[in-house]
């Protein structure tokens, strides 16, 4: 089926700041939109506030007087669910509450044509579990929506199991006349963004708890080593605390417990105290007028280094470090390099080498564990960063046997390649790249277990909540056997189900295919 002409009407049911976004897009788009609220003061607001950003728009020049004006005089404030009857297209943006969810749509299923779809905004809920009592399931179709409406391009389409698949596409291309971009998904716990970002919230967690770094030194390392455009902490204080861990205790619940989606303590805690982020004034970070902002910790100067070498196995393409290989020499720093079979036994390849230090990219294991295993006591790891070229901040962690002078040697480095250098604790995997190792493994089982397409799943990050880049993207980029091993070794330091890899990784591992071949 192709998407709803403009001579479509479009009703939404629930006025609150999702209903109105869904009705000022519907507009411009040349829909006449009704709008029903049982609040009389919720609707006249919606369309008083709707009204008011059309003259925004206007007077900023992104859209026509007449545009504007003619916008607004299609939006019609109704009292009676009654009048809802022509309506091809109902949207819902009601409490997410399941009794009220299927009492609104059975009243409904009286009202509309035989032909009209039914959708529901919701973020949560079973789309399965709201089309269950009505005579016809199979029109109602999940459209959740992304807040703030008119600026989140992305909408997830939902379906539940008696969801017919024309109604599906149809809520599908009448998205995507609306300037969003639609993504086919399976009504399952979380959908796609809200079961796959659970990661970049949980490794925050379980790197604080560990005390790998203060919150202002993770989210700085997620946002200048990462590219996300907030750290974990401060979103969380954007989101609100209670609703973030109300979102993971029902995901983590409708997955009978399944220890990747375990709640942390650390946040109840936040919870029960009222520390509730940005709109209780307190979160990790303090909102008041003078509240004064936490800076994230740095490693002091150190002189330039006068020797840096770089060895690789022979034959190996060196493809994980050459990015950093890339910047260093960039920088101005002459990079000796050698294969590992002249002599310069450090352990494994590939390597950086400066004043006796070991430097390796993480690969899950501690620093420790590695300097040991290489028995090359002088031993630091440092961090994923997403752009090499162009990341301002890096973190390292040194093993517990490295001397004083081969740590300083390794700052040293990267501060000459233009780094910020933190330090953390020599925790598994640091920051970024267990993060991203995490988000990549949900990502691939979200595929795996048919929720939706793996073009979908990173559509659905980039455009829903932000990334950089999509998770499946990333693991190509990182490179699906460094990815595996980093989940491989966080699973044998933790003996945590929580990092199994998911059967899709380890298959497209063993073919050598691509991830985005699904």
């Amino acid at each position: 089926m192709a998407a709803l002409t403009r001579d479509s009407i479009i009703a939404v049911v629930g006025c609150g700041a999702m209903g109105a976004g869904i009705a000022q897009v519907a507009a411009a788009a040349g829909h006449v939109v009704k709008l029903y609220d049982a609040r009389p003061d919720a609707l006249n607001k919606a369309i008083d506030d709707i009204a008011g950003t059309f003259g925004k728009l206007s007077a900023k020049g992104k859209m026509s007087v007449a545009d504007a004006e003619a916008a607004r005089g299609r939006l019609h404030a109704v009292a009676t669910m009654a009048e809802l009857g022509d309506a091809a297209l109902v949207i819902e943006a009601i409490v997410e509450d399941l009794g009220a969810k299927r009492a609104l749509f059975a009243e409904l299923e009286g009202i509309i044509a035989d032909d009209a779809i039914l959708a529901t905004n919701t973020s949560s809920i079973s789309v399965t579990a709201i089309a269950a009592p009505l005579r016809r399931p199979e029109r109602l179709v999940g459209m959740h929506f992304f807040n703030p409406v008119p600026l989140m391009a992305l909408v997830e389409i939902v379906s539940g199991l008696a969801t017919g698949h024309a109604a599906a596409q149809t809520v599908h291309d009448t998205a995507a006349a609306w300037g969003k971009n639609p993504v086919h998904t399976k009504s399952t716990p979380g959908f796609i963004v809200n079961r796959v970002a659970r990661p970049y919230y949980a490794e925050a967690w379980r790197l604080l708890g560990e005390g790998a770094g203060d919150t202002a030194t993770l989210d700085a390392l997620m946002r200048e080593a990462g590219g996300f455009r907030m750290g974990p902490f401060e979103l969380m204080d954007l989101i609100g605390h209670d609703v973030n861990y109300a979102v993971t205790k029902s995901v983590f619940d409708a997955y009978y417990g399944d220890p990747r989606f375990t709640p942390s303590v650390l946040q109840r805690e936040m919870v029960d105290a009222g520390f509730l982020g940005r709109k209780s004034g307190r979160g990790f970070y303090r909102y008041a007028e003078n509240a004064v902002p936490q800076p994230a910790k740095s490693e002091p100067n150190c002189p330039r280094p006068e020797y840096v070498g770089y060895s690789l196995e022979a034959g190996a393409s060196g493809a994980l470090t050459a990015p950093m290989l890339a910047r260093l020499e960039a920088h101005g720093l002459h990079v000796t390099r050698r294969t590992s079979a002249e002599g310069h036994q450090h352990g494994e390849a590939p390597a950086f080498h400066c004043n006796g230090a070991a430097i390796y990219l993480t690969d899950g294991r501690t620093a420790t564990a590695r300097a040991r295993a290489n028995r090359h006591d002088d031993t630091v790891v440092f961090d994923l960063v997403l752009d090499a070229a162009h990341a301002t901040r890096i973190a390292i962690a040194r093993a517990d046997q490295c001397g004083e002078a081969a740590y300083q040697a390794a700052v040293a480095l990267f501060q000459a390649a233009g780094f910020t250098v933190t330090r953390l604790d020599d925790v598994p995997g640091l920051a970024v790249m267990r993060t991203v190792a995490m988000l990549a493994n949900e990502a691939a089982d979200t595929v795996y277990h048919g929720v939706c397409s793996a073009q979908a799943v990173d559509m659905a990050m980039q455009k829903g909540v932000n990334y950089p880049k999509g998770p499946l993207a990333w693991a190509e980029a990182v490179g699906t056997d460094h990815v595996v091993k980093v989940l491989d070794n966080l699973a044998a330091t933790y003996g945590d189900g929580r990092y199994r890899v998911s059967p899709l990784l380890r298959r497209r591992q063993a073919g050598r295919k691509a991830l985005h071949a699904e």
